[in-house]
């Protein structure tokens, strides 16, 4: 006998939907998508206030702290050992920053190798040019040799390099460093016995001991050198004070040191003034008004020590790569018969 299961009756609530549920969750994604497009809009909105480069951190300065419009200080400061470091990490923000309608470019600088004043002199130049922006200069405790080199990037305007009262300026000259120890290395029997390509291989060498002829023709040569660098630099003079004649320049381009008041006599600075004096003639040349005028400074980023340290840090520090170039026969604008081994950071 063939006996079916019996499985209990299935039974169907049906229970009434709440309309309040539905609107409540249509609510929440038309809340969550207008949050997006908010989220999206400030983007676009503020992304002039964002950080564009992780090299540098930008900080306000002074005058409005809303404005859009910025003036750029960049700092150069130090001696100048290459133009890859930080005041390039500066210029490139600054190129990328569409707000920034005018630098002041803070020099604080001894100056430092040729090809370092040089390199920074042509980025800034260049960076001034394709943007159409002024530049103005404000000089710090020093701003010489190399330090006066790169001010010259100002496209020749007129009344824009500030000089401190207390300011040294000038030292418009070459300078390749030479010292000769092959005498005291005689009176201990050492000797240089290394082996070139040439004899000219070894100029400038501290250590190998030359005869009268040699050494007679190795300083004609980097005379030739010292002088055909020198010429450049009149020639970016000339070109960034434009007032200034051939015998102008010639007068002040002896190596001399001056003080702000002698710099202005002689036609190398336009005024003696503070960095905010020169921020307010900054503001009038790109059209703009204290009330619409952001400035902003840049900043090292702060590593995890510098935060365990509470931003404490040495004020210098020893650079091997500067140490390297005591044996390198380079070319400084350099106010200073010595490379610096402690450089700024």
């Amino acid at each position: 006998m063939h006996i079916e299961s019996q499985q209990p009756p299935t039974r169907v609530i049906l229970e009434q939907a709440n309309p309040w549920s539905r609107w409540f969750a249509r609510a929440g994604w038309i809340v969550a998508g207008i949050a997006v497009l908010s989220a999206v809009g400030s983007a676009g909105a503020f992304s002039r206030y964002f950080q564009r480069d992780s090299r540098v951190v930008e900080k306000w300065h002074s005058l409005s702290k809303l404005a859009a419009d910025k003036v750029a200080v960049v700092s150069v400061t130090g001696a100048i050992l290459g133009g890859d470091g930080f005041v390039r990490a500066q210029l490139d923000q600054v190129e990328e920053d569409d707000a920034v309608k005018a630098i002041v470019l803070r020099v604080d600088s001894p100056g430092g190798t040729v090809s370092g004043s040089d390199e920074i002199h042509h980025r800034l130049a260049k960076l001034v040019e394709k943007r159409d922006i002024p530049v103005v200069v404000s000089m710090g405790g020093i701003a010489a040799s190399g330090g006066y080199y790169v001010a010259m990037a100002n496209r020749g305007k007129d009344d824009v390099i500030f000089a401190e009262p207390a300011t040294l300026t000038g030292s418009i000259g070459v300078i390749i460093p030479h010292f000769d120890i092959s005498q005291a290395l005689r009176k201990y029997d050492i000797r240089d016995d290394s082996i070139a390509s040439g004899p000219l291989k070894e100029m400038l060498s501290v250590s190998k001991d030359r005869t009268p002829e040699l050494a007679e023709k190795e300083r004609k040569l980097i005379q030739e050198l010292v002088d055909d660098m020198f010429r450049r630099f009149k020639e970016i003079v000339k070109a960034g004070r434009p007032k200034l004649d051939d015998d102008a320049v010639d007068r002040v381009a002896t190596g001399q040191i001056f003080t702000a008041r002698q710099a202005l006599e002689a036609g190398l600075v336009d005024r003696i003034g503070f960095l905010e004096d020169a921020i307010d003639r900054a503001v009038e040349l790109a059209g703009l008004s204290a009330e619409k005028a952001r400035v902003v400074k840049y900043s090292k980023p702060k590593g995890l020590l510098d935060e365990v340290l509470g931003g404490a840090s040495p004020t210098g520090r020893v650079d091997l790569a500067a140490i390297a170039e005591l044996t390198t026969p380079r070319g400084w604008y350099l106010c200073s018969w010595l490379p610096a081994l402690v450089r700024s950071e």
